[in-house]
């Protein structure tokens, strides 16, 4: 088997596999039998490299986060603007715009009660992406675009905010609470001196939020 060979290839193979699986049947539905069937390998390539479902899906969650940072890191690098405030506002437009960062969405919804996507989301929002919000953030304090006097907190703050609080599925909220959070951020950030929550922005986390089942998600 190529596993020995290529390690590396395997690897995303299982992973491209078990998140097309996780996306079609659901996670909790998805059995490693149905992965191994699926890839058309033996029960031990799979097991050399996880040794559960769970393994999996941490390896798929991971992968995400990476690709997040990726985009961001890109996006600062490309992304041309007038001054700090306005490069951030797009950049942010763009990441929200971006399918591949919510390719696996529909996999997490059955993860709203696990705490290791909530803690795993949080800390990469603060540990990764924060620092670049934070760059930025001190850009604008530089040319005058943006005036606030805690540039690492603000980012901080609105990077949980965006990832966790914001997040419909943690918390069983419908469209219009949603919404009605994503003006309390606008307005908070302005307040913050950031004014970085375009009304491009709101309208493309809105209509991302409107393709999630809303109902399903209620508590019963």
């Amino acid at each position: 088997m190529a596993r020995n060979k290529y390690p590396e290839k395997t690897i995303q193979q299982i992973l491209d596999v078990s998140t097309k699986l996780f996306q079609e049947k659901g996670f909790e539905k998805t059995s490693l039998q149905d992965i191994i069937q699926e890839l058309n390998m033996s029960k031990g390539a799979i097991y050399h490299h996880f040794k559960s479902k769970e393994e999996i899906l941490r390896a798929v969650m991971e992968r995400q986060f990476r690709h997040a940072t990726e985009k961001l890191e890109d996006l600062i690098k490309h992304t041309e603007a007038a001054h700090a405030k306005e490069k951030l506002q797009r950049i942010l437009e763009q990441l929200v715009a971006d399918p591949k960062s919510h390719s696996i969405d529909g996999i997490l919804v059955d993860q709203i009660k696990n705490p290791q996507f909530v803690v795993e989301g949080m800390k990469a929002g603060v540990n990764q992406d924060a620092l670049k919000i934070k760059q930025l953030i001190l850009e604008g304090i530089d040319d005058g675009s943006m005036t606030t006097a805690f540039p690492g907190e603000v980012a901080e703050v609105f990077m949980l905010l965006v990832n966790i609080w914001l997040n419909p599925t943690l918390f069983a909220r419908d469209e219009q609470e949603t919404s009605q959070r994503l003006l309390f951020l606008q307005q908070m950030m302005k307040g913050l001196g950031v004014d970085v929550v375009s009304d491009l922005f709101i309208q493309k986390e809105n209509s991302f939020h409107r393709r999630i089942p809303y109902a399903s998600l209620r508590k019963t």
